[in-house]
């Protein structure tokens, strides 16, 4: 590696809630820096600081730009983007001295400037004067921070770039090339995408395979216009030009038919001097490699239907629903926490299914008309068709069939979770990404049958399926913890691990001083994930992806928070 760039990892995602966020990729440029060093220009570098609970905290850095006061920094910093939260950032600019060291003088800070991400994201170009320490302007120095929102339906290609007989340009040596990609944006102004490494003493340069976003490589637009450029290395930053040439991701493409692409390197100035001058050499693109990124949303907008089922515990334990003590009393002025639980996530899953019918079931109860006790049954006492209309029609079910069973136990889920995970697996021998499910057990304690429950969470996590649980009432619900594998992989009895983490559990109780959003907010925050953990392990794309670039080389990819 070289020193113009040191740091070519993607930036660690700021950290947040599971949630299905908004990525945002941010690139930064300076120009007129203050120049701290006598013999020759500062070595800049950025480094990105973000504040959590009143602390400043590095969250990247770019790589150092060798004796350059208008430095454009090829790396780029990928964060989370939450609307509702204000995430306040710092860009501080350091001359650096040695590898990666960080000066303690004075003199070694070259300006910073504080804004929040959401500021950057409105503007999308934000240009600001960089400060020294007690507010003073760094002379004219100004930073400029670019934001791209990369979408659900984005993705990302490697390439693979050498070149050939290049123009020498040392007297002693042979040149030490390295390669510039710029996108041309709408307002023809030029972005820098990707800088290689340097290849020391070589004029057949063999650079190292990259990946890049689409978005950020040409905006997923195949036509716009690439500029690339070939220089050679120079150590005080006054690097010599080789040759340009243009090109778009579309051309780029015509490798995927087994074609070289190849490009003439040409360096404007000879052409116009030289009669016989061909090129200063050719660069050609060896391989490509395109993966695409779906999207909880990708999915969901191309038509997968989420079917919501409720389970229900109607355990002796709650207590008798006639007596105002009851967790199923039926207040008619407040509902109680289980119809608090249910509606606040049936609400959110009702807009996912189109005919809005859901299954309600129960578990726990003497049922009618023999009053024998059944770990599985619709609350509607029709076991042809356990679906009510819309989330309303649930709540009346449940209202309707307390006087008619008797609470009693004990508290069995596996049987419900089995239930479900055998339709699910009907759904999942489709091969489309037509129906996901996700079953949300209400519960006042500790589940019975815990071994049996474990065995069929880890056979569900297999099928489309999120089980979302919710302990209500005061029980001590530490026990349950061990379904949700947030802290360790959750296992069978005999020892196998899940395929994938399906369960979130949450006791009611956390969120009584809060909205029903707050609930719902947090019991659904995994959802997106799975959805998308699911489809891609399966390797099943959305039935009607929102934009699809024109190339078989297609392989989907989940979307993680760090990527």
């Amino acid at each position: 590696m070289n020193d113009i760039q040191e740091a070519t990892s993607p930036a660690t995602s700021l950290s947040g809630p599971a949630t299905c966020v908004t990525k945002v990729e941010l690139r930064v440029s300076c120009k007129a820096l203050l120049d701290r060093d006598t013999l020759n220009k500062s070595d800049p570098c950025v480094i990105l600081m973000v504040q959590t609970n009143g602390q400043w905290t590095e969250l990247d850095r770019t790589e150092v730009i060798k004796s350059n006061l208008h430095p454009v920094f090829a790396k780029v910093f990928s964060l989370d983007y939450y609307f509702e939260e204000v995430q306040k950032l710092r860009f501080e600019v350091y001359d650096i001295h040695g590898t990666h060291s960080i000066g303690t003088r004075d003199d070694d800070f070259l300006g910073g400037v504080e804004c929040t991400l959401g500021q950057i994201v409105a503007q999308k170009k934000m240009v600001k004067p960089l400060l020294l320490k007690y507010g003073k302007y760094a002379g004219k120095s100004t930073i400029t921070v670019h934001a791209e929102e990369i979408s659900g339906n984005n993705g990302y290609v490697e390439l693979s770039f050498c070149a050939k007989k290049l123009d020498d340009k040392d007297l002693f040596s042979k040149s030490d090339p390295f390669l510039e990609i710029y996108r041309i944006n709408d307002d023809e102004t030029e972005q820098l995408v990707h800088r290689t490494e340097v290849i020391k003493n070589n004029l057949n340069p063999v650079w190292e395979p990259f990946k890049v976003s689409l978005m950020s490589l040409c905006s997923c637009d195949e036509d716009r216009k690439l500029k690339c450029l070939v220089w050679d290395y120079d150590s005080r930053g006054k690097h010599d030009f080789i040759g340009e040439f243009y090109t778009t991701f579309r051309e780029m493409q015509r490798i995927s038919s087994g074609n070289k692409v190849t490009w003439d390197c040409m360096n404007p100035k000879y052409k116009q001097k030289k009669r016989n001058y061909k090129n200063s050499g050719v660069v050609i693109l060896t391989d490509l490699k395109l993966h695409r990124v779906y999207s909880f949303l990708d999915y969901i907008m191309g038509g997968c239907q989420i079917h919501f089922t409720v389970a229900i515990d109607f355990t002796a334990s709650n207590g008798d629903p006639r007596n105002s003590c009851s967790l199923h009393y039926i207040n008619p002025y407040q509902p109680n926490e289980y119809l608090k639980a249910l509606i606040a996530v049936g609400e959110i899953c009702q807009d996912y299914d189109s005919d809005k019918r859901f299954s309600a079931l129960g578990f726990g109860a003497r049922i009618p008309p023999n009053y024998e006790v059944s770990h599985d049954f619709a609350i509607n006492f029709n076991p042809e068709d356990d679906e009510c209309e819309e989330i309303q029609g649930v709540v009346e079910a449940y209202q309707n069939c307390l006087p008619k069973i008797q609470l009693y136990g004990p508290t069995n889920v596996a049987p419900i979770i089995n239930r479900i995970a055998k339709l699910a697996a009907g759904d999942g021998n489709i091969k489309d990404a037509s129906r996901y499910h996700i079953l949300l057990i209400l519960t006042d304690g500790v589940v019975t049958d815990m071994a049996d429950t474990r065995e069929a969470i880890v056979r569900a996590s297999y099928q489309p399926l999120s089980i979302i649980i919710v302990g209500v009432g005061n029980a001590d619900f530490t026990d349950m913890q061990i379904l949700d594998g947030d802290d360790g992989v959750l296992r069978s009895p005999k020892g196998e691990p899940v395929l994938r983490d399906i369960v979130q559990f949450v006791p009611f109780r956390d969120f009584k001083t809060a909205s029903p959003a707050a609930l719902a907010k947090c019991v659904l925050a995994e959802v997106p994930k799975q959805v998308v953990e699911y489809y891609s392990h399966k390797a099943i794309s959305p039935m009607c992806p929102i934009r699809d670039l024109s190339t078989p080389i297609l392989s989907p990819v989940a979307t993680s928070p760090t990527e």
